[in-house]
């Protein structure tokens, strides 16, 4: 897979690999993969606004994606994104309240969006305090829709879609057999994940990730070492090793702990 110009001076410093049709990174440690991951969404933010004149971005919950937020919340990093032009979207979220401390928008705003000057129209987070999530769910697809301005046959593109991994494979709300997986037509939809703490769910689907310009997971830890080895060596179909940008990159951030199983990731 080629890469672009975007990405083509963050890597400096780290072990680049190639694994299947993914590019991984290996950082040192979680804060090295903070700010590897802080600096690629500068450059791609900043190709984004100069060729298409806005950056679209998609946010992940969970620790890893936290300490990312802010790490580029700081005004050494903050200060070089274009926040006029970016809006703010979400991958996922639980269906709860916005100041839910489970709340995957709380705590986006409360490490990045609170704290850089992005205009609060261009955020769009999912409504999980809505009762009908079905509702709330068709209602994100709209303001997808709307804001991306696609028809009915169309996906949006986004310029950066960030992901994180659990332990069981699962990605966004893609969970292992949930029916969702096969979804192919809608963007969005509500799912129910029965031994989560917060079952009800609303996610994008595959075909929006798919369709993304970057997708780039963001991995620390050693428990995540088994699902990391099983998604990039492709032994398993788990939810994470679907998501395969058909005309975009594909990045993995990991530090060496969560890399420490792979063939060449644990060659240390």
């Amino acid at each position: 897979m080629q890469r672009s110009n975007a990405s083509a001076g963050w890597t400096r410093g780290y072990d680049l690999i190639m694994a299947s049709d993914a590019t991984l990174t290996v950082c040192a440690d979680p804060a090295a993969l903070a700010e590897t991951a802080a600096n690629l969404i500068i450059d791609v933010a900043t190709e984004a606004v100069r060729e298409r004149g806005r950056f679209m971005l998609c946010l992940a919950g969970g620790e890893t994606p936290r300490a990312t937020y802010a790490r580029l919340a700081l005004p050494a990093f903050s200060e070089r994104v274009r926040w006029d032009r970016t809006w703010a979207f979400f991958g996922d979220e639980r269906v709860v309240p916005p100041d839910h401390s489970e709340s995957n928008y709380r705590m986006a705003h409360e490490t990045l969006l609170s704290r850089v000057p992005i205009p609060p129209a261009q955020i769009l987070r999912m409504r999980g305090e809505d009762a009908d999530a079905e509702g709330a769910a068709a209602a994100y697809a709209a303001a997808l829709a709307e804001v991306f301005g696609t028809r009915r046959s169309e996906l949006p593109r986004f310029d950066l879609v960030l992901l994180g991994l659990g332990v069981d494979g699962h990605t966004a709300s893609l969970f292992p057999g949930s029916p969702v997986l096969r979804e192919v037509f809608r963007t969005v939809a509500a799912v129910h994940v029965t031994a989560a703490q917060i079952p009800q769910r609303l996610t994008l689907t595959f075909p929006v990730l798919n369709a993304a310009a970057r997708v780039i997971f963001l991995v620390a830890g050693a428990e995540k070492a088994k699902v990391v080895k099983a998604v990039l060596s492709d032994q398993a179909m788990l939810p994470a090793a679907l998501v395969r940008p058909i005309d975009g990159e594909l990045i993995w951030l990991a530090d060496r702990a969560a890399a420490a199983l792979h063939p060449i990731g644990g060659a240390r």
